[in-house]
């Protein structure tokens, strides 16, 4: 019903993502190595052809039982995500899920916001249906960086409509689950540095903002290892 674009920047399994996804839906489009998270989605919009569109991140691994359909009635104001299955801690929400943007909306948005997936519009809402597997942890950088983006954000609690009881729970299990993944280490140092950074900065919009700068990140990322080494 509407296109579908697979997200990418430097994922480290992107390509193999993408190969899975296009075997399933081969009408996908991809969009690869646009500097800035609004200009990348801003990208995928300037190429739709349908009012709205489809976004899969590229570390997201999709469900073979996943359909890209909508149920809801939508309307230019929508945006809907999709449950993920965190590949570290096992959470299940809107971490890395798919989404489905109003294509006016993200081609009208004047600078990026903190989070810009809640922020988009108030009729944002989760549909309970499980989409994929959100696999950030792909090296020690891409993990540590998945980590503290989502919990400076729950941290913070920058989140539009968030449940304060449940954001602390998320926080908590980011910050002590590790699971099975190769690099749990960086996922919970992210997760921590995260923690602080948002508690420290919460009332300071220009700082939260940095968490979408990923040449920030990965200077933090150095800065902070390296303390702690």
């Amino acid at each position: 019903m509407y296109d579908i674009f697979f997200l990418s920047y430097d994922e480290p399994n992107a390509d193999s993502n993408f190969n899975l996804l296009k075997s399933k839906h081969p009408q996908v489009k991809r969009t690869h190595g646009v500097k800035g998270i609004l200009n990348a989605h801003q990208e995928c919009a300037k190429r739709s052809l349908t009012k709205y569109f489809f976004v899969v991140d590229g570390d997201n691994i999709i469900l073979d039982n996943f359909k890209f359909e909508v149920t809801d009635t939508v309307n230019t104001e929508n945006v809907l995500v999709w449950r993920s299955i965190n590949s570290v801690n096992k959470l299940i929400y809107g971490y890395g899920g798919v989404k489905l943007l109003p294509k006016s909306l993200i081609l009208n948005m004047p600078e990026l916001i903190v989070d810009m997936t809640t922020s988009l519009s108030t009729h944002f809402k989760i549909v309970n249906t499980i989409a994929s597997i959100t696999k950030f942890d792909t090296s020690p950088f891409n993990t540590w960086r998945g980590a503290f983006r989502e919990c400076v954000k729950l941290s913070s609690k920058i989140i539009d409509r968030q449940k304060d009881d449940q954001t602390s729970q998320r926080l908590d299990v980011w910050c002590s689950e590790r699971g099975n993944s190769d690099f749990g280490e960086f996922a919970i140092n992210g997760a921590l540095e995260g923690k602080k950074y948002g508690n420290t900065y919460k009332n300071n919009i220009d700082k939260l903002k940095l968490i979408n700068d990923f040449a920030w990140l990965n200077q933090y990322f150095n800065e902070v290892n390296n303390l702690r080494k």
